[in-house]
């Protein structure tokens, strides 16, 4: 049976984000994920974790300026040291956390700039980021994003994901597989999630999300059939988490009738 996490930075807005978790919690989630935890001190959100009974499955390394517009600088050749630093942070929140997956956003492309030369950086610090994380049992996760919802990022498709991390050759080096993104940008849902959980072995799928396409509400609204989707997994044999980073429509609580029917019977 697939296991849902709470987007923590996209659901349950009407709380401030410490009582999100109790909020979670209470709808039955057992995992949470959210964006950035660096406004908080990492023990404070431990001590929310196991007061609510809840495991961390994701967060995102820092990301640059965000509020500016940036989103990672992974593949930003001359950020080398601001991302080293960033991740090295991002691995001391993890290990508190007891998580095992970080995201590291690439970037987008500056006006003019060298893909090659991008996607060297990208490699580079990916393989470094690994080669830090592996002793900690930590999976570095990469997200292919549509290029309708985040202009200008440097990963877009599936395909060129499974590349890199195929370059890189690194066990915990993942993609994170956003299926709202991949709707966006490439569509055929089905025959890409076949293709990434069976024909590669072990598969370097490390992490779902998911949202209704295309307003990106709950994901028993719009054009995916995700009811489907979720059986599919399933039949497929993943075992990890699948994160609901979605915008409720209204209430978070209110809209998680498609959640109910899937949480195991008490």
């Amino acid at each position: 049976m697939p296991r849902f996490a709470a987007n923590l930075s996209m659901m349950y807005t009407e709380h401030s984000f410490l009582d999100r978790f109790a909020a979670a919690a209470r709808d039955g989630f057992k995992a949470v994920e959210f964006l950035f935890p660096y406004d908080h001190p990492a023990a404070a959100l431990a001590g929310l974790l196991k007061d609510n009974g809840l495991i961390q499955v994701l967060f995102n390394a820092p990301p640059g300026d965000f509020q500016a517009g940036e989103r990672g600088c992974t593949a930003l050749p001359g950020r080398e040291a601001e991302f080293h630093e960033g991740f090295l942070r991002a691995l001391e929140y993890a290990r508190v956390l007891n998580c095992p997956r970080i995201h590291t956003m690439a970037g987008i492309v500056p006006q003019g700039a060298d893909r090659g030369r991008m996607r060297e950086t990208y490699v580079s610090n990916l393989a470094w980021a690994a080669s830090r994380a592996q002793a900690d049992g930590i999976d570095v996760l990469i997200e292919p994003i549509a290029e309708r919802n985040m202009p200008g990022y440097f990963l877009n498709r599936q395909e060129e994901a499974h590349a890199v991390t195929a370059e890189i050759g690194e066990p915990n080096v993942k993609i994170q597989m956003d299926l709202f993104h991949c709707q966006v940008e490439q569509g055929d849902l089905a025959m890409n999630i076949r293709k990434y959980l069976s024909d590669s072995k072990p598969s370097r799928v490390g992490h779902f999300q998911i949202a209704g396409v295309p307003e990106r509400h709950e994901p028993d609204s719009g054009e995916v059939n995700y009811d489907y989707l979720f059986d599919l997994v399933d039949s497929l044999g993943y075992q990890g988490w699948i994160g609901c980073e979605y915008a409720p429509r209204a209430g978070t609580s209110e809209g998680l009738g498609w959640l109910r029917k899937r949480l195991p019977a008490n």
